[in-house]
């Protein structure tokens, strides 16, 4: 007789600096699309991502609640309060603003400090922009290195890594224990 397929519910935070593609990424990975026109996210909205992973005792279908928090200077913090109760995070940077991929230490310390422990991942996002980009591979690395965390180069617009960017994370949260 097989075992039942685990079901689980994860709460991600997307944390970054305004117009770096938060919500964009969101939207690509839920809604297949990718809008040009730039929206900037008020306080938080939240959807839902279904993965079906494998995990260490079967199958697991995880449901990403996936929390897309406003973030920068013109629209003030968002209150780490949002941070409490999550399993991990993506941090976004905007491959053509230095300052963002800078701005990523700022997120993770601040989720970190809530969530000591949980697992998060970089996203390099708008990879599709060669002409514009400013930072390089090796800043990246680097900065993925220094903080223990795997760095995904995405794109919103083409799609490329989106999906497994959060499968990676999925993997990481599944393997986790209940209540970590």
């Amino acid at each position: 007789m097989g075992r039942a397929e685990r079901r689980l519910t994860k709460k991600v935070c997307l944390l970054g600096d305004f117009a770096v593609g938060k919500t964009s990424l969101v939207r690509r990975s839920v809604e297949g699309r990718f809008d040009e026109r730039y929206l900037s996210t008020i306080g938080v909205k939240v959807d839902r991502k279904v993965l079906h992973l494998p995990g260490p005792d079967g199958a697991v279908t995880l449901n990403l609640m996936l929390w897309d928090l406003a973030g920068g200077p013109t629209i003030g913090p968002v209150s780490p309060s949002y941070y409490r109760g999550s399993a991990g995070a993506v941090i976004v940077c905007d491959v053509t603003r230095p300052e963002t991929l800078e701005g990523t230490k700022h997120y993770a310390e601040g989720f970190q400090a809530v969530n000591p422990g949980a697992p998060w991942v970089l996203a390099a996002n708008k990879v599709d922009l060669v002409e514009e980009r400013e930072v390089g591979d090796e800043a990246l690395a680097q900065a993925a290195d220094s903080a223990g965390v795997a760095c995904f180069l995405t794109s919103a617009k083409t799609g490329e890594s989106v999906e497994s960017l959060l499968s990676w994370l999925g993997m990481l949260l599944v393997g986790r224990p209940e209540g970590e």
